[in-house]
């Protein structure tokens, strides 16, 4: 996993705790709710059916260079993450919990399987982009040991909201 991360044999794991919501991958039916989700949480810049679509579509197989997984709750989606991965360089594409989830350590769960993920697609660098708002998520990543390494002027659109570029170097 990452050397930037003294405690990662502290991460969550991938499986449900003590009725916490159970990590599996995404596939095509969680799509509608998955969309609901991003509605809710997103609604100025919501990723269409087509996106996802999109995704799921290079998830499978033996090519596959991405990943999706949905947390799940009494039988109800209550987060999502998606990583993709080409040429030793990942990128997650999406986080998104619930906010009644929020402070649960699910955000680290997703976040957990996405790195996992990324080593087993030989990834050396993990990137993501984030809203520069949003430091609940920045600090999120910081404890995963990601850093800051530059912005994205007016990424988010239609509200014109910089992103802050962040990267991890991932280790075996």
């Amino acid at each position: 996993m990452s050397a930037a991360h003294p405690s990662a044999d502290r991460r969550p794991s991938s499986k449900p705790l003590r009725g916490g919501p159970a990590l599996r991958e995404m596939r095509w039916w969680d799509i509608r709710p998955v969309l609901e989700l991003e509605q809710e949480l997103f609604p100025d810049d919501a990723w269409s059916a087509g996106m996802f679509w999109s995704e799921l579509a290079h998830s499978r197989g033996p090519q596959a260079t991405r990943r999706y997984v949905v947390a799940e709750r009494d039988g109800r989606i209550v987060g999502y993450a998606g990583l993709a991965a080409a040429g030793g360089l990942g990128d997650v594409q999406t986080i998104a919990v619930e906010r009644g989830q929020w402070g649960t350590g699910l955000g680290a769960r997703l976040l957990t399987d996405l790195l996992q993920h990324a080593t087993a697609f030989e990834c050396d660098e993990v990137l993501l982009e984030v809203r520069v708002d949003n430091t609940r998520a920045q600090k999120l990543y910081e404890r995963f040991g990601f850093e800051p390494i530059g912005f994205r002027r007016g990424y988010y659109q239609p509200g014109n909201i910089d992103a802050l570029v962040m990267r991890l170097t991932v280790q075996a």
